[in-house]
Order: structure tokens, then C-alpha cells, then sequence
């Protein structure tokens, strides 16, 4: 969430900053005049709280038994009134932090301002597309055809946007898991095997609630809310907790089924696995210095892209635009990978900086090594990579005009001896 220092003593700039998100920015308005509210009454109530210590320093000091119970009684009205002053401000801070916490991330000054993700910049292009001898199938035929997807099986088990990856199409699926996860140990990432169900504060802190409820699937009889991305427990991990300034950065890496309700309708952008209600995620995180962040943030990105490089597949990165920005994020690059049996770019990561957004509504703090106070810490977070549309990629790029799909170099090892996926 945003500084509430930020939104009073910079209002303009956090206004033009949300217009061009294109929201509305009287809540800003409504915000202001809460917190000048909430201070007037912090004012008026640690005034009639130190004038009640001193008159009652005074009575313990008084000899006349009527005069003190006099006072006694004026006390009583007094006390009477600090505590209808202190429900009233905590009526107020309790809006006041909900008003600020329904606030999105401003955008760097370095987002393109746009409308959507048609707005978004394309920085780099990496490799050629592959030309084929041959009409490459897309997947939602591929698959089918060799028996490793199976669509009527997800629909007859759960509903539309559930499939059943069977033989060795299971098992390519979790050779990418594993092979991501090595890989981002390698580049100095921690692993964490976190849960899959967490609290309701934790999805606060991570920023998705109260914003994204609809969107969430919750147990409401155990209070559990099913993560959507690794980012949430990675960042409940350290919820209140204090980090010395020599543990940063700290790099974490997660492997989670996500579980998302998608508001789709028939059409190419959902066709076969490329959105659904589960899916898998190698997620990376970090906690950092706010100074060190954007060079943070290019190493994030260049470890996403050497994932795609690893995998050899064709890939590009794009700034996002205002339009398109998440809820917290302050500046964020998608990347992309060519999938040649759909004929479109496929996102299989956004890494974000988020700043110190969730840092604040999780009170994440760090020490800093100076012995000065303490300070909010800078998170980041990106897909090393999403599935399935990492798998999509890799089955439409490896296909072979008998239909069958050729397993990457770097996952062979992983598959038990299957070099080639056939009927």
C-alpha cells in the first residue's frame, strides 16, 4: 500500500499518477480528508488524556473532600468523552486504511502511459522463429493426437478449462518443473515448498485481497484462501518480521499449482490449455534495498529470459504500459514466447517491481547496517516460467511432421530415457 505521508504531502503527483491508470481520483480526495480528520482527533484526545494525568495528580495532591470529589466527577465526563473520541478515531483509521489499501501502486516514470496490453513496448526479440517444411499443429490438436492431453477427461472431472496431461506429456510437465527450479538455484535462488492454502491476512499482505475476492477461491468454513501464485505465501514467509541489511538480497524460488476463477469466453485467446482455472508456476521472489531495485528487477528479467534460452525457444520482452500495470506492480516486463501451432506470443512470465507496496501492508522491515531506523524492504516478483504455456511452447516449437514432439536438450535427463514423444 502507499505511504499515507505520500498521498498528503504529494497529492497532484499521486493523482496524475492514478489517471494514468485511468482511475478516478476522488478517493484521494476522500483519503486527505480522512487523514486530516484522524489527526484533529489524535490531537484532541491526547489533549483531554494529559488533562486528565494532570488533574488527577492534582485530586491525589487535594485535602478538601468536596472539592476532590468535585473534580472526581468532572473526570468522570471527561473520561466519558476521551472514550467516544477513541472509538471515533478508530472508526476513522479503520477507513482510513482501507481507503489507502484499495489504492493501486503508482507506476514508474519509466511505464509507458497506455490504455491496455496493446500499449505495451516491445524491448527485445530473441532467436528466429522456426520455419517449418511442414503446417505445425497447434497443441489443443497435438496433444490429443498423441495421447499425452486429454481434454474430455479435465471436463468430465471439473468442468470447461480442465484437462488431464496422461504419460508422457505428465512427465514433461514435471521435467520443466524440476529443470526451472535447478536452474533458478543455480542463478542463487532458495527453494521453498510453501503451502497451497493460506489465511486471509496473508493474501492481504501480498496484495490481493480485498481487490481480487471475486477472483480467489476460498474454503469460507476454515477461512482458507487457495494461493494464485507462489508471490503469496513467499511474501506471508516474512510477514512482521525484521531482516538485517547484510541478508539482502534474499532470493526465493516456489513450485505451486495456482488456482485462479478466470473470466473467460469461448474464443482463440482461451482455446486448449492457454487459460485456465489451475495451473502450474515456478515463481521467483525477492526481498531487496529500495536503492538496489532496478538492478534487481534486469536480473530478475535476464533470469526469466535464460530460462526461455535454456529451453530454446523464441522469445521477447515488453515493458508494460499504465493500461496493463497489476494492482501493485510499479513497473513490470512481460516476456513472451513464440508458439507456432496457435501463430501468437505466449506470456509466460511478468516480472514486477512492486516496491515497497506489499513491504507495507505485510510490515516487512529491514535494519539498516548504519544503526539508523528501521526501513521498509523492496519486494520483486516474476514466473520462472508459468505453465502450461511454457509447455504449449515447448510441444508447438519440437513438433516433427509425423506428429511427434522431440524433448529439449536440457530435459532429457529428467525424462527417464524418452527423447521423443510418439503415438
Amino acid at each position: 500500500m502507499l505511504d499515507i505521508k505520500l498521498i498528503r504531502e504529494q497529492t497532484e503527483l499521486v493523482k496524475e499518477a492514478l489517471l494514468k491508470r485511468h482511475m478516478e481520483t476522488d478517493v484521494i480526495d476522500e483519503i486527505v480528508a480522512l487523514d486530516e480528520k484522524r489527526r484533529a482527533l489524535i490531537l484532541d484526545v491526547e489533549s483531554k488524556k494529559a488533562e486528565r494525568n494532570a488533574v488527577s495528580k492534582e485530586i491525589g495532591r487535594m485535602k478538601d473532600k468536596q472539592e476532590r470529589e468535585a473534580k472526581i466527577v468532572s473526570m468522570r465526563t471527561l473520561g466519558d468523552d476521551i472514550n467516544l473520541l477513541d472509538e471515533q478515531l478508530k472508526g476513522v483509521e479503520s477507513n482510513l486504511y482501507y481507503q489507502v489499501a484499495s489504492i493501486p501502486n503508482l507506476p514508474d516514470q519509466d511505464v509507458p502511459t497506455g490504455v491496455d496490453d496493446k500499449d505495451n513496448v516491445v524491448i527485445r526479440t530473441v532467436g528466429d522463429k522456426r520455419i517449418f517444411d511442414f503446417e505445425p499443429k497447434a497443441h489443443w490438436d497435438l496433444g490429443p493426437e498423441l495421447g499425452i492431453v486429454d481434454f474430455e477427461a479435465g471436463v468430465k472431472l471439473s468442468g470447461t478449462r480442465f484437462y488431464v496431461l496422461e504419460g508422457a506429456g505428465a512427465r514433461l510437465q514435471r521435467a520443466l518443473i524440476f529443470w526451472m527450479l535447478d536452474l533458478h538455484i543455480r542463478q542463487g535462488y532458495k527453494e521453498f515448498y510453501p503451502p497451497w492454502m493460506v489465511r486471509e491476512e496473508v493474501m492481504f499482505a501480498s496484495g490481493q485481497l480485498p481487490k481480487f475476492a471475486e477472483n480467489l477461491y476460498h474454503d469460507h468454513e476454515e477461512d482458507y484462501w487457495w494461493v494464485p501464485t507462489a508471490e503469496v505465501p513467499l511474501t506471508g514467509i516474512m510477514m512482521g518480521e525484521v531482516l538485517d541489511e547484510a541478508q539482502l538480497p534474499l532470493n526465493m524460488t516456489a513450485y505451486t499449482a495456482c488456482f485462479r476463477r478466470e473470466k473467460m469466453s469461448a474464443g482463440r485467446d482461451v482455446r486448449g490449455m492457454k487459460r485456465g482455472h489451475q495451473f502450474d508456476k515456478v515463481e521467483m521472489y525477492k526481498y531487496c534495498l529500495p536503492e538496489n531495485a532496478n538492478q534487481e528487477l534486469d536480473n530478475m528479467v535476464a533470469d526469466a529470459c535464460a530460462t526461455c534460452e535454456g529451453l530454446g525457444l523464441t522469445y521477447r520482452v515488453l515493458l508494460q504500459s499504465t493500461g496493463d500495470l497489476s494492482f501493485g506492480s510499479h513497473k513490470t516486463y512481460d516476456v513472451e514466447v513464440w508458439a507456432p501451432g496457435c501463430q501468437e506470443w505466449l506470456e509466460v512470465s511478468s516480472i514486477s517491481n512492486i516496491g515497497q507496496f506489499q513491504a507495507r501492508r505485510a510490515n516487512i522491515k529491514y535494519r539498516p547496517a548504519d544503526g539508523s531506523a528501521l526501513q521498509f524492504v523492496n519486494t520483486l516478483n516474476g514466473s520462472g516460467l508459468g505453465l502450461p504455456r511454457t509447455l504449449i511452447a515447448v510441444m508447438e516449437n519440437y513438433q516433427q511432421a509425423d506428429g511427434s514432439i522431440v524433448v529439449p536438450e536440457v530435459l532429457k535427463p529428467l525424462m527417464g530415457g524418452v527423447e521423443v514423444i510418439r503415438k
